[in-house]
């Protein structure tokens, strides 16, 4: 059965966090100075987001609700979030570039359980939500580049 349409990239994803100050420091550092993200902010139903964005999606900053226990990355929901760049070069950079903005992040290395292209660092946000930087590996990219030859 076909599709009833083509999904054509992720428009946004909100993030709920215990602490907004704390947490927009936190992606400030990550998404707009390292990542280059631009940014803007909103009220809605009078809590204050924050929206970090590129061209082409956004992520929100959100005030958690609830009991503001740490991100559990084996409970049910979101395990991690991962972003992509270009390539190893450039996983190398953002590593850097977090070190150099104060957030402990691991060192960039191959992990070839993963695939053999497989280069990545991690990131832990103020709630313990694992953010991970990876490269654009060749699967992905002839998955994309032929997906009509498939």
């Amino acid at each position: 059965m076909a599709a009833a349409a083509e999904v054509i990239g992720i428009d946004h994803i909100y993030l709920s966090v215990s602490a907004m100050d704390r947490s927009e420091l936190f992606y400030d550092r990550l998404l707009q100075e390292t990542l280059g993200f631009r940014k803007s902010t909103f009220t809605l139903d009078g809590d204050a987001h924050v929206q970090y964005y590129n061209r082409l999606f956004g992520i929100v900053l959100r005030p958690a609700r609830g009991d503001g226990r740490p991100h559990d990355r084996y409970a049910p929901g979101l395990h991690h979030l991962c972003l992509r760049v270009p390539g190893v070069d450039d996983v190398d950079r953002v590593a850097t570039r977090l070190a150099a903005a104060g957030l402990v992040a691991t060192a960039p290395r191959r992990y070839e359980e993963y695939a053999s292209d497989y280069y990545a660092t991690f990131v832990d946000d103020p709630d313990g939500l694992r953010l991970e930087i990876t490269n654009f590996r060749a699967e992905r990219r002839e998955r994309m580049e032929h997906w009509e030859d498939r």
